[in-house]
């Protein structure tokens, strides 16, 4: 495979000029059955970084340059990532900053990765041996690392120890499909939605650890105050987003069927039987757990749906205990302490709240044992 380092520059003219043979004489020897290449995405430097470029380029012939007007990280990144799978044959391109920061000895491991099976890699900060400046200000450490645990919380995706960093390297395969929906991103939110976007689509993600340095020439051009709020907003709103029109969003569509089947009868029982709420609540439920499970299946976890009749009826089988625990114990339990402890009288309002409690429970339940995913490790 051919592998091509993207070096985003903007006024970068001596960190290259050491950058450069390094990766040239030191690190490419080291990367076994792979052609290495260099491509320096610049955004028009004043500083006349792509002038010692073109002075590079006429001693190692695997070296290209991506020229732009200056529209940000992601912008710098998608323009060379294009330039290098068009027009230098790459199929694997790396994120790499250019000033020092990213360990270029690194990249070996990165590509053994690939090698592995990869599609994407991180280089990661925060898990197997990968660390933080020691000397950084108090206050960036605690943006980056909190960030980091923000996010993954936030997405629930714990094997993925850092989303902010710049360091990677993935598969042509991935830039182009993700690349459409890349364009209107920048800095750290490229990085995250980039990544989300890969793990949404199942690409395969894998890890390497290594030391952050300091940049040890020119100035820094991060504002992590400026990205906080940016950085928040585009996670909460992709998550509420990703939920309501995912599997959880067709969830609740789904139990809001059931939800109206199970008031209904739960109010004919109460007020045209006069069973009491307990017995006419865990009727409703009976036939709401029933409509569920079979929209659920064919809807809600249509990726995951059953087929066989013997597997359909034991999975109903399996759901109805599940869904008949809260029920029992969440949603009628609830309503039993409210009659009893208030009155009849508050008998819906308790049903409500056990309503809610018992969405949460069966949105777990299903998801970890009835339309379990299939572990791609």
């Amino acid at each position: 495979m051919k592998a091509v380092i993207i070096l985003p520059t903007y006024n970068e003219k001596e960190n290259v000029h050491k950058l450069i043979p390094l990766l040239e004489e030191v690190v490419f020897p080291k990367v076994e059955n792979h052609e290495m290449a260099i491509l320096v995405a610049d955004d028009n430097s004043p500083d006349g970084t792509a002038d010692e470029i073109r002075e590079f380029m006429k001693k190692w012939k695997n070296i290209d340059i991506s020229q732009g007007p200056k529209h940000g990280l992601g912008a710098a990144y998608i323009r060379g990532m294009s330039y290098a799978i068009e027009h230098m044959g790459a199929d694997v391109v790396f994120e790499m900053d250019a000033d020092g920061q990213h360990d270029p000895m690194k990249i070996p491991d990165f590509m053994k990765k690939i090698d592995e099976g990869a599609d994407m890699v991180i280089g990661t900060r925060y898990s197997g041996g990968g660390s933080i400046p020691a000397n950084w200000p108090p206050q960036r450490k605690a943006f980056s690392i909190v960030a980091n645990i923000f996010v993954r919380t936030v997405f629930t995706k714990f094997s993925i120890h850092d989303w902010t960093g710049g360091y990677r390297a993935l598969k042509k395969e991935v830039f182009l499909k993700e690349k459409k929906e890349l364009s209107n991103f920048k800095g750290y939110i490229f990085q995250i939605s980039f990544l989300h976007k890969a793990i949404r689509d199942g690409f395969t993600i894998a890890e390497v650890p290594f030391h952050f340095s300091d940049r040890k020439l020119g100035s820094s051009k991060i504002a992590p105050v400026g990205y906080i709020i940016e950085v928040v907003k585009f996670v909460i709103l992709t998550r509420i987003k990703e939920l309501l029109l995912g599997s959880f969003g067709k969830y609740l569509v789904v139990g809001g069927f059931g939800f109206l089947l199970n008031a209904i009868i739960l109010k004919i029982g109460v007020e045209f039987f006069n069973l009491t709420p307990t017995v006419a609540n865990l009727a409703g439920a009976a036939v709401a757990i029933f409509s569920n499970y079979n929209f659920n299946n064919i809807w809600t976890f249509r990726h995951h749906k059953i087929t066989s009749p013997k597997q359909y009826f034991i999975k109903l089988l399996h759901f109805y205990l599940t869904s008949a625990f809260g029920v029992i114990f969440i949603q009628t339990g609830t309503i039993f302490l409210g009659d009893i402890l208030f009155g009849k009288e508050g008998y819906f309002l308790y049903f409500l709240i056990g309503t809610g409690l018992l969405l949460i429970w069966n949105f777990t339940i299903y998801n970890k044992f009835i339309w379990k995913k299939k572990s791609t490790q």
